[in-house]
């Protein structure tokens, strides 16, 4: 996901889906993914708080700042480049099971009181930002399960 000022996809030619400040949400659904899955990145990202506050320190959510959601599906973050020169997408999952995922997370979103724009998803799309900061960063719901060592 990318903090932005602005964004917006365009397919052939019309904007579909546009933003003002908010986060433009590249989402991935891999092979294995379930609903739980959606549900933990969408209670993530909208309480990550990744706006500046008046001190100017990363400290406000979405939702304090008014911010929106464009959230792009991407099944190419799941391409693997390991063995030779063009990208293996095996990891992403079928196109079916990739919507139901992707919706479903677009509805969570919404249903926590956010502005919740999209792309078009299996469609060909121009996706258009601005990145505040550059404010930049990976969440895999994979994770949630794995504790760092310090």
């Amino acid at each position: 996901m990318q903090r932005v000022s602005q964004a917006q996809v365009v397919v052939e030619g019309k904007v579909v889906g546009q933003i003002g400040q908010g986060l433009l949400v590249l989402l991935g659904v891999g092979r294995g993914d379930t609903l739980d899955d959606a549900a933990y990145l969408a209670r993530k990202i909208a309480g990550l708080r990744v706006f500046a506050d008046a001190d100017g320190k990363m400290n406000l959510s979405l939702a304090d700042v008014g911010g929106e959601v464009l959230a792009v599906s991407q099944f190419t973050l799941f391409g693997d480049t390991r063995k030779g020169n063009r990208p293996s997408f095996i990891e992403a999952a079928a196109p079916d099971e990739g919507r139901q995922l992707y919706e479903r997370f677009c509805d969570l979103m919404t249903q926590q009181g956010l502005h919740v724009e999209t792309g078009v998803f299996q469609a060909h799309m121009e996706v258009h930002l601005i990145n505040d900061g550059p404010v930049t960063i990976w969440l895999d719901s994979a994770e949630r399960f794995q504790h760092r060592r310090s």
